[in-house]
């Protein structure tokens, strides 16, 4: 469910770009139904999953997607310190999945 829930977030983050500051009614509509999709979700996985661990694996994951996202649909422009930066969060990511109790209640 997490996992949707940031694919939602990310596609609502790449409509809010494309609706030109709040001015093309289409995304702004996927927009704002992503991100109620994503806050929903969310909202559910937090049933199970400490706040801090969700919120973590959240927007480390959204991060790295939505910079991926603007580099293939905007052609942002993504350097080495980038790269780095995003594999770090990842690493992030990977040990809290892997390594943290925090989700032990």
């Amino acid at each position: 469910m997490l996992a949707i829930a940031i694919v939602a977030e990310v596609c609502a983050t790449t409509a809010i770009k494309q609706s030109n500051g709040f001015t093309r009614m289409p995304w702004i509509s996927i927009a704002v139904i992503g991100y109620g999709i994503a806050l929903y979700l969310f909202s559910l996985t937090l049933r199970t999953i400490p706040t801090g661990t969700a919120y973590a694996i959240w927007s480390g994951v959204g991060i790295v997607l939505i910079s991926v996202a603007a580099w293939i649909f905007y052609d942002q422009k993504l350097d080495a310190a980038t790269f780095i930066g995003m594999g770090l969060i990842i690493a992030g990511v990977i040990v809290i999945n892997a390594f943290s109790n925090a989700s032990a209640h």
